[in-house]
């Protein structure tokens, strides 16, 4: 029976436990430069002990950040301080993945300390955000552009292109941000999408975007290399995306090469109501892992050891990643491994005094 601290291999690729640090946005860098912050950041939770060390949401195209403060790959000269990061966290034993992502109509935002406004040209912010179709986030936000078929097709590029420069910071798993109501979503969810064309309508219509970057983003990401999927397995509204269409979705997503889905959920429209509590998430995991036969990561509110190890042994996700627990206390693997006894297998040193 697998367990929170027995490794896992997908392709040629070993994870030395199964902690995952899941992306989080740190609002800290300039034109989608990382710098010192992400460095110690990232190599710290490495230090710390997790398998996987992902790095924030990295925008794909300057106007795919959500905020202005947000990491980018949509240039080579973001390559080298990458690469930096990449080196220590592989040099302190963890993976390093990177997301891939775009906002989408949810771009130009503010970041949350200064209230995730969306900002205009004058406070730092872009215009013309663009989407599936021309409908706004919400009251407060701009209409966005429909992306024309050359958009759509410039939008697959730019992914392909940040897989490219993401093979050459040394990442070896990449992630494909299909969530949380970003621009992949967007075309997902009958509640973003009301195009007319190959792109709107039908489930096969609505997926087309994504499989598309997913199949393109395979051709050139090593076969030896994980590719991975975070989608929100619901809208958590009646007539929008759900669990049975993740589910055919995740199917489809298997046969192009995807190793892994991350399931998340929300983030289509405000205003949600979504029954928050600790592993909300995991049964969507667990069903997605089961009928879509794909391995499947659960995230949201697991802060436990206990809990995560469970999920493991059950068998309801083969990964689990944490988020805000893993800012609190980075060392949270070294701590978990030594409550559920496994600091004497987990090949980790243990001679910190701490411990």
């Amino acid at each position: 029976m697998a367990h929170l601290f027995e490794p896992f291999k997908i392709r040629e690729v070993t994870f030395r436990n199964r902690i995952a640090v899941s992306p989080m946005c740190q609002y800290s860098s300039t034109n989608g430069y990382a710098n010192d912050w992400h460095v110690i950041h990232l190599a710290s939770r490495a230090v710390g002990g997790a398998g996987i060390v992902f790095t924030e949401a990295a925008a794909i195209e300057p106007r795919g950040r959500i905020s202005p403060q947000d990491l980018g790959i949509w240039s080579d000269a973001h390559i080298e301080t990458l690469a930096k990061t990449v080196a220590l966290i592989h040099n302190f034993g963890a993976v390093a993945g990177i997301q891939l992502a775009h906002a989408g109509r949810k771009a130009s935002t503010a970041k949350p300390s200064k209230g995730g406004k969306t900002l205009d040209e004058s406070q730092e912010g872009w215009r013309p955000l663009v989407s599936s179709s021309a409908i706004a986030f919400s009251q407060d936000s701009p209409v966005p552009e429909a992306l024309s078929l050359k958009g759509i097709q410039e939008v697959i590029d730019a992914f392909v292109q940040g897989a490219k420069r993401s093979l050459q910071a040394g990442f070896k798993l990449v992630e494909i941000h299909a969530a949380h109501g970003y621009l992949l979503h967007q075309f997902l969810s009958p509640l973003a999408n009301q195009r007319q064309d190959d792109y709107g309508g039908s489930f096969e219509n609505r997926t087309r975007l994504l499989r598309e970057v997913v199949q393109a983003v395979r051709e050139v990401w090593p076969q030896t290399n994980p590719l991975w999927v975070r989608i929100s397995a619901t809208d958590w509204v009646d007539g929008g995306w759900d669990i049975e269409q993740s589910i055919a979705l995740s199917d489809k997503l298997k046969s192009l090469g995807v190793d892994l889905i991350d399931t998340s959920s929300g983030g289509i429209i405000p205003g949600v109501k979504i029954p928050i509590q600790p592993g909300y998430q995991t049964q969507f995991a667990e069903r997605i892992r089961r009928e879509a036969n794909i391995h499947t990561g659960a995230v949201g509110l697991i802060t436990a050891p206990e809990d995560a190890d469970e999920i493991i042994r059950t068998e309801v996700a083969d990964i689990v990643l944490l988020g805000r627990e893993l800012l609190r206390n980075p060392y949270w693997p070294h701590l978990a491994a030594k409550q559920l006894g496994h600091d004497k297998l987990w090949p980790v040193q243990y001679d910190r005094a701490w411990l």
